[in-house]
């Protein structure tokens, strides 16, 4: 299970148009803690920083699973509602979960969880699905044996 975080980077940018802008933008990062998502955060944006930036703003975001597209280019959060009955009272039960999804356009993001939930026995809805302003997911990565031994 992934623990997300979503950090917001402040940087000045530089615009086509030649102008300098300070812009936030906010990426998602896998971490166990806030400190580790700060640390991870700066050491992910270092390398395509010019200048000085700064995170201006960490917050827990929760995922229930993550569907990742390498040609995508864009972050979609679905909404689903999980039916399920409840024995004593025979009510059917929603539960809300949420899950990312990176894909080229809503369509494809729609039918990439359609497909996904498609693989399970679990009985659901889609309540909704939203482009993100999410500009890159940082997953984690264990360090190779090789490397940590140097």
């Amino acid at each position: 299970m992934h623990n997300w975080f979503e950090c917001k980077v402040r940087y000045d940018k530089t615009l086509d148009t030649g102008m300098i802008k300070t812009v936030t933008e906010p990426y998602l990062v896998d971490a166990l803690s806030f400190t580790e998502a700060e640390a991870r955060i700066i050491e992910e944006m270092q390398p395509y920083m010019s200048g000085e930036f700064t995170v201006s703003d960490i917050k827990r975001v929760k995922f229930s699973d993550t569907f990742f597209n390498e040609t995508g280019d864009r972050y979609y959060k679905a909404k689903l509602y999980f039916i399920t009955l409840d024995e004593k009272s025979g009510a059917e039960k929603k539960t809300a979960v949420n899950m990312l999804v990176q894909a080229t356009t809503l369509k494809e993001a729609v039918e990439t969880v359609e497909a996904e939930m498609g693989k399970t026995m679990i009985d659901y809805t889609l309540a909704s699905v939203n482009e993100t302003a999410i500009m890159d997911v940082f997953k984690y990565v264990a360090e190779s044996k090789s490397k940590a031994e140097e």
